[in-house]
């Protein structure tokens, strides 16, 4: 491990559930527009639907069946289709606009920030998310997230899990893919990643979907970490 630590040069991360509590600031987002708008909606499901939708767009994009969308305007087409569903009425097109954007001010994990400090003494750090570029922007001044640079699928034109997405960020840091390290919640992410020859670091977020849920560390992985603090000890940070 000690080598592959000196061999990482940049450390990439996605965002959604492995920098940022998703669900809980979806969540305190939908309530606070139910106080405003006297709306009586289980916003648990709701933000669970909205996040349940995200991929199934995603993959619609990465099919050819819809032409380039950015997480934005995904985010909006789900959120359109719950409104019905959810029999929410009366919000005005204002309200709607920024309700989507409630996925651009979403809350850090306890440990992200300060361990994003930790790790960037010693690493290039960069989102590689699927995000688009306006959210990511205004997700790192909202919750002060210190990255280097912002990296999105938006700019290959490619969502992850495709290897244009991984091998890109790498090409834009100016690094060989084995010199940059993934870092992710989701395994899935990470064997993408490590299939196009980045390193990967897996982060333990067992309350990311609002119950605990087991997160057992991989052997396939070259590091596992309980959170940012745990990983910036492992990497002499």
């Amino acid at each position: 491990m000690k080598r592959v630590a000196t061999q990482v040069k940049a450390l990439t991360f996605d965002v959604f559930g492995t920098v940022v509590d998703w669900r809980s600031s979806i969540i305190a987002e939908g309530r606070k527009l139910g106080r405003r708008k006297q709306l009586v909606v289980d916003w648990q499901a709701f933000a669970d639907a909205w996040r349940a939708g995200y991929r199934p767009a995603m993959d619609r994009v990465r099919r050819g069946e819809l032409p380039w969308t950015n997480i934005d305007g995904l985010h909006r087409r789900i959120l359109d289709e719950l409104l019905g569903r959810f029999r929410i009425e009366g919000l005005t097109e204002v309200e709607k606009a920024d309700f989507n954007r409630a996925w651009h001010r979403l809350a850090p994990w306890k440990d992200s920030v300060a361990g994003l400090k930790r790790l960037k003494k010693k690493y290039v750090i960069a989102t590689l998310s699927n995000g688009n570029v306006a959210l990511l922007t205004n997700m790192a001044r909202h919750a002060g997230l210190p990255w280097d640079c912002v990296l999105s699928a938006e700019l290959f034109g490619h969502y992850k899990p495709d290897p244009e997405a991984y091998l890109g960020a790498a090409r834009l840091l100016g690094l060989e893919p084995g010199e940059v390290m993934m870092v992710a919640a989701h395994k899935d992410d990470l064997d993408a990643a490590a299939r196009t020859g980045l390193r990967t670091a897996l982060v333990q977020r067992p309350m990311e979907f609002g119950t605990k849920q087991d997160v057992p560390p991989e052997a396939r992985f070259d590091f596992n970490a309980r959170d940012f603090f745990d990983l910036a000890r492992q990497l002499g940070c």
